[in-house]
C-alpha cells in the first residue's frame, strides 16, 4: 500500500462501512453485523500494518499527508503518526472489531453498528490529525455517536446519562474552540506571518506568545480535555454515562474515548505550551493524585459492579495525568504505556461485567455470590484481568504503573510517595469485589449461571494475550514510543531553556558528593 495514503484509509474506512450499513435493505438484517464487523476488522489489520511498517528510531511523525483545505483560512487536510499516536491508533483498531463481535444490540441493529462504525472513524481521525481545525472537527464527531449509543441502547437512566455527557463535553469544546483562534490569530499576529492551524508550525512558534497570553490560551486546551480525561472535580459524567452505556459503548468509552483527553494533553497541552505545561503541572499533579485516591476510595464504597469498575477508570487516569505531567521521559512513556493497558484491562472488565449482567440481570454485587463454582472460565479470566488493574508485576499494568511512579518520583517526590497508595487501594477495591462476588457458595439464582460460550472466550483470548504480552514483554511498544517522547522533551527543553529531570539524575547531597568532598578535604570535610 502507498505509505502515503494509509492514514485516509484508516481514518475513513469504518465511514465507508457505516454508508454500505445505511444502503442495506431492511430485509436482509442477518448481514448488517458482518458487515459491521468485516469493516472494523479491516481498519484493525491496516491499523497492524501501520505499526509493522513504522520506523522504530524515528521521533518524527512518519506517514503523512498533507493538503490544502481551506487556504484562505490556514486551514488544511494534515495527518501523521508517531510514537505518541501510534498504539492509540493501533488500540482503536482492535477493540472496536471486539466490541462488535462480543455485543449485539437489543433493538435497531442498522443504527446501532453505523453510529458504532461513525465513533471509530472520529476516534482514528483526532489521534491521526495534525491541523487543529481538522482536530476539533473529529473531537466533535465523536461526540454525536457516543450519545445515541448511550442515550437509545442504554439502560434505565440512559437519557440523563447521556445529556450530561453531551453537555459536559460541549462546554470543554466551546474553550477548546475560542483557544484555537486565539492561539492561530495572536500567533500570526506575533510572528508577522499568516494564519496557520497547522500544529507543527505553531509548534515552532511556541515561544513567541508573551507568557500570561500562552498561559490562559493553555488552560482554555487543559479543561476541556480535563472533562474528557475526566479529570477530578469535572469527572461526574464518567460514573454516569459508564453506568447506563450498553456493554460495548462502556468498552469503546473507557478503552478509547476517554484516552482523547489524555492524549489531547500530550500533543497539544506540552507541545504547544512548554512554559505553561510547566507552571502548571503542580495544578494537574495535584489533582491526578486527588483522582487517584478519590476514585479508589469510592470504588471500593460502591454496590453497582459496573459503577466499580467506572470509578475504578477515575483513579486509573489520575496516575496517567501524573506521568504526563512529570514533564520526563519516563513519566511520559508510562502515561502512554498507561493509555493503552487501561484500554485493555479496563474494556475487559466492562465486557466481563456485560457477560455477567446478561446472565443474572443483575450488577449488584449483594446480588451474586459463589460465581467461581458456576462459571470457572469466567472467574478465570476475571482473575487475571483484574489483577491487571491492580497492578500486579508479569502483566501490563504494572509496567506503565511503575514507569509513572519513577518519572513522578524525580519531578514531585512526595505527590508520588501519596499516589502510590492508590496501588494498595485499588487491590482493596478489586479483590474485595471479586471475593463477594465469585467466592462462597452459591445460591439458587446464582448456582445455574452459564460459563462463558466459544464466542465470548474468542473475544476474550487476544485481549487476555495482550494483557499477559505487554506484562512480560513490553519492549516493542516502549522502543516506538521512546524517540517521539525525547523529542517532545528536546522541544520543550529547547523552546523553554529548561532541562527535564530524569531518574538517573542524582539528588543534591548524594553520596557522590559526599565522597568528593572527602577527596577533597579529606577527614576534615565530614564537618562540613
Amino acid at each position: 500500500m502507498d505509505g502515503s495514503m494509509v492514514l485516509p484509509v484508516i481514518i475513513f474506512l469504518p465511514l465507508v462501512g457505516a454508508a454500505a450499513i445505511a444502503l442495506i435493505a431492511p430485509s436482509r438484517s442477518e448481514v448488517l453485523k458482518p458487515v459491521a464487523v468485516a469493516t472494523s476488522a479491516a481498519t484493525g489489520a491496516l491499523t497492524l500494518w501501520l505499526m509493522a511498517a513504522f520506523e522504530a528510531g524515528d521521533g518524527g511523525f512518519q506517514f503523512t499527508q498533507l493538503a490544502e483545505w481551506i487556504g484562505s483560512a490556514g486551514i488544511s487536510w494534515h495527518v501523521g503518526v508517531d510514537g505518541i499516536s501510534l498504539f492509540l491508533v493501533v488500540l482503536t483498531g482492535f477493540l472496536f472489531p471486539i466490541a462488535i463481535v462480543a455485543c449485539d444490540p437489543p433493538h435497531d441493529a442498522k443504527a446501532y453498528y453505523i453510529w458504532m462504525l461513525v465513533l471509530e472513524t472520529g476516534c482514528l481521525g483526532v489521534f491521526l490529525a495534525l491541523d487543529l481545525v481538522l482536530f476539533f472537527l473529529f473531537f466533535e464527531v465523536v461526540l454525536i455517536p457516543m450519545y445515541f449509543l448511550i442515550g437509545k441502547w442504554g439502560h434505565e437512566n440512559r437519557k440523563y446519562a447521556a445529556t450530561k455527557f453531551f453537555l459536559f463535553t460541549m462546554l470543554g469544546s466551546a474553550l477548546m474552540l475560542v483557544g484555537m483562534l486565539a492561539l492561530a490569530l495572536l500567533t500570526a499576529r506575533e510572528t508577522g506571518g499568516a494564519v496557520t492551524f497547522n500544529l507543527l508550525e505553531l509548534a515552532n512558534s511556541a515561544g513567541e506568545l508573551p507568557t500570561i497570553t500562552a498561559r490562559w490560551i493553555f488552560l482554555s486546551f487543559a479543561l476541556a480535555f480535563a472533562v474528557k480525561v475526566p479529570i477530578f472535580p469535572v469527572h461526574t459524567w464518567l460514573p454516569d454515562a459508564h453506568t447506563e452505556a450498553p456493554t460495548a459503548g462502556s468498552v469503546i468509552l473507557a478503552g478509547v474515548l476517554l484516552k482523547l483527553g489524555t492524549y489531547g494533553l500530550v500533543r497539544f497541552g506540552l507541545y504547544l505550551f512548554p512554559e505553561a505545561s510547566r507552571y502548571f503541572a503542580p495544578l494537574l499533579f495535584t489533582l491526578g493524585v486527588i483522582g487517584i485516591l478519590y476514585g479508589a476510595v469510592v470504588a471500593t464504597m460502591q454496590r453497582d459492579l459496573k459503577r466499580l469498575v467506572a470509578y475504578s477508570s477515575v483513579a486509573h487516569l489520575g496516575f496517567i495525568v501524573l506521568g504526563i505531567f512529570s514533564i520526563n521521559t519516563e513519566g511520559i512513556e508510562g502515561g502512554l504505556l498507561q493509555m493503552v493497558n487501561h484500554g485493555l484491562s479496563t474494556g475487559a472488565l466492562f465486557l466481563l461485567v456485560g457477560f455477567i449482567y446478561e446472565r443474572r440481570h443483575t450488577r449488584q454485587i449483594s446480588e451474586m455470590i459463589g460465581l467461581q463454582k458456576a462459571a470457572p472460565v469466567l472467574a478465570a479470566v476475571f482473575t487475571v484481568v483484574m489483577l491487571s488493574s491492580v497492578g500486579l508485576p508479569g502483566l501490563n499494568g504494572f509496567v506503565g504503573e511503575f514507569l509513572i511512579l519513577a518519572g513522578a518520583f524525580v519531578a514531585h517526590r512526595w505527590w508520588a510517595v501519596v499516589a502510590a497508595a492508590g496501588v494498595i487501594l485499588a487491590a482493596l477495591y478489586l479483590l474485595w469485589a471479586y471475593q463477594r462476588v465469585f467466592h462462597g457458595t452459591p445460591d439458587d439464582a446464582n448456582r445455574s449461571m452459564p460459563d462463558l460460550n466459544w464466542q465470548e472466550k474468542l473475544v476474550m483470548v487476544p485481549l487476555v494475550g495482550l494483557i499477559v504480552f505487554l506484562g512480560v514483554y513490553p519492549k516493542p511498544v516502549i522502543e516506538r514510543m521512546e524517540p517521539a517522547v525525547n523529542a517532545l522533551i528536546e522541544h520543550m527543553e529547547e523552546v523553554e531553556g529548561f532541562e527535564s529531570p530524569t531518574v538517573g539524575d542524582r539528588p543534591e547531597g548524594s553520596f557522590e558528593d559526599l565522597r568528593k568532598l572527602k577527596a577533597e578535604y579529606g577527614d576534615e570535610g565530614e564537618g562540613h
